[in-house]
């Protein structure tokens, strides 16, 4: 499978899934078979169709090298359930095949799932931002808190005019405009839809992100309240972790220096720890990512290629911002702590057939992201998505500054321009920013080449060029660039005359010092 994203925007996961099932059609390879000495064609087991797909599921930049086998078998699962393939005798509609030598055919036709109507995504959006504050309400984030950071006293205390000043600037009140806090929160919507509509290079965010899923409340209080770890704190401690999930996820990032279990250990105990652990967020009523913001980052999945992995990190920075504070706070140490145990050389084997990192993945994966509805590639994405938070969780866990430095500064520009403008109507532009386009992995390489062949041609001239070097050491100098960069010095001199007329050595005459006239001498004969 060509090893390009699909096409960015609403319902990528849908987009994704008709893109798989048509290269699946297209490539897998179809052969003569013979089962209960009945000869069957164009047709393949079940473990042929295993193998190819995962090789290229593998090698695909949308799913990674983090997919398993069996999670291709669930996949080929998927095919047989939606028809997209049938058993040798037409039958499909359930998930039973095996990795075993059972043949399969594709149908006449293969099914396309079709994309969801925006008005039907728009209606349950529009529900679910009417029970927001049922779900995510958050009473204990209050001014007072705010109150104590400086970010916040810039941006939403107010000039308060003296007293004594009131009866002299009471003419130019009447016209100016206040900044509300309610400005404010719009300033900080507006910026963020800015940076991720260009970052993710989408022509609108209308499909994917809304304005009113972003809630600079949890924004403000993301970027504010944390340790020094750069953790998230709660000041309510009703809405964090349990103590014995704390207790129990600390036990293991530290295993086996921190072991503050009051249990005494035994053979089997960390197993124990991890399924203790694996059992809670497993069972959490929604992902830690939320179902809200699902369309969000499956369109990341976009970047996670090693040419933008720096975007992909940008993104990720911001995205993970808009989460109410309980859930970045979960799924930062969620994500702290499968990062050291997937690299700690001390921690004992927790699963028989599996290492930890590829456990850690294929165990927390559908905690973190996953749809409101059965979407059948879930599993692959979030599976990618999570491996790269678990090798990237300490650079998308900081805190962008440059945010509130955009919105300090638009709110600044917006308060001078109502000083020296205060009768007229302010419009004020947010800033807009530029980033780097996204390339393909093929232009990438290509640009790289071209880049570096560039600057050693144009070492190559500053050495013809050079007027200090003697035709000696030019020479000299020319022969070693010629063996290093052949290619680049054929194409400077094609031909071994174009070399000549460059190095002509051609001798100077030098005047003599002293002019001295030959004396004639005559014939001594007369």
């Amino acid at each position: 499978m060509e090893s390009r994203p699909a096409a960015p925007g609403p319902y990528r996961a849908t987009k994704l899934w008709n893109e798989i099932t048509k290269y699946f059609r297209a490539g897998m390879p179809l052969r003569k078979h013979r089962q209960h000495f009945k000869r069957h064609g164009s047709c393949f087991t079940a473990s042929e169709a295993v193998d190819w797909l995962h090789e290229v599921l593998r090698s695909n930049s949308n799913f990674g090298p983090e997919v398993t086998r069996q999670q291709t078998i669930q996949l080929l699962r998927k095919f047989l359930k939606n028809h997209v393939i049938e058993d040798i005798k037409g039958r499909w509609g359930s998930e039973s095949l095996e990795d075993n030598s059972a043949l399969y055919r594709f149908p006449s036709t293969s099914p396309v799932k079709p994309l969801p109507s925006p008005c039907t995504q728009k209606e349950n959006l529009e529900n679910f931002c009417r029970d927001k504050e049922r779900l995510f309400k958050l009473p204990h984030l209050s001014r007072r808190v705010f109150k104590r950071h400086e970010l916040l006293q810039s941006l939403e205390n107010l000039e308060k005019t003296k007293p004594d000043r009131i009866e002299e600037n009471k003419e130019d009140m009447l016209h100016r405009k206040e900044i509300s806090q309610e400005y404010v929160k719009e300033t900080w919507r507006n910026i963020i839809l800015i940076h991720l509509q260009t970052i993710l290079g989408l022509p609108s965010l209308e499909e994917v992100l809304q304005p009113t899923q972003i809630v600079p409340e949890y924004v403000i209080y993301n970027m504010t309240n944390t340790s020094k770890h750069g953790v998230v704190i709660l000041q309510n401690k009703s809405e964090d972790l349990p103590h014995w999930v704390l207790s129990a996820m600390k036990c293991l990032a530290y295993w086996p220096r921190n072991n503050d279990m009051s249990q005494a250990t035994y053979s089997g105990f960390e197993r124990d720890v991890f399924r203790t652990v694996a059992d809670y967020f497993l069972n959490l009523p929604e992902p830690l990512l939320t179902f809200e913001y699902y369309e969000l980052f499956v369109n990341i999945l976009d970047l996670l290629q090693p040419h933008l992995e720096r975007i992909a990190v940008e993104a990720l920075q911001i995205c993970c911002l808009l989460l109410p504070p309980p859930n970045r706070r979960k799924i930062q140490l969620l994500m702290r702590m499968i990062s050291r145990m997937s690299e700690n050389v001390d921690m004992p084997r927790l699963h028989d057939a599996m290492g930890t990192r590829t456990l850690m993945i294929q165990t927390f994966s559908r905690c973190v992201l996953c749809c409101a509805e059965e979407v059948d590639l879930d599993e692959l994405l979030s599976t990618r998505l999570v491996s790269f938070l678990m090798d990237h969780q300490q650079e998308i866990f900081k805190v962008p500054t440059y945010l509130q430095v955009a919105v300090r500064d638009h709110i600044e520009n917006v308060k001078m321009a109502q000083c020296k403008y205060p009768k007229e109507e302010i419009c004020a532009i947010l800033p807009t920013y530029s980033y780097c386009k996204q390339i393909t992995p093929q232009e990438f390489e290509e640009q790289k080449v071209s880049t570096s062949q560039a600057a050693v041609a144009e070492l190559l001239e500053s050495i013809i060029k050079d007027k200090n070097l003697s035709v000696k050491d030019k020479k000299k100098k020319l022969k070693q660039f010629q063996k290093e960069y052949p290619l680049i010095y054929q194409s400077r001199f094609p031909t071994t005359e174009n070399e000549a007329v460059l190095l002509e050595n051609k001798p100077t005459i030098k005047q003599p010092m002293l002019s001295l006239r030959k004396p004639k001498f005559r014939s001594l004969r007369y």
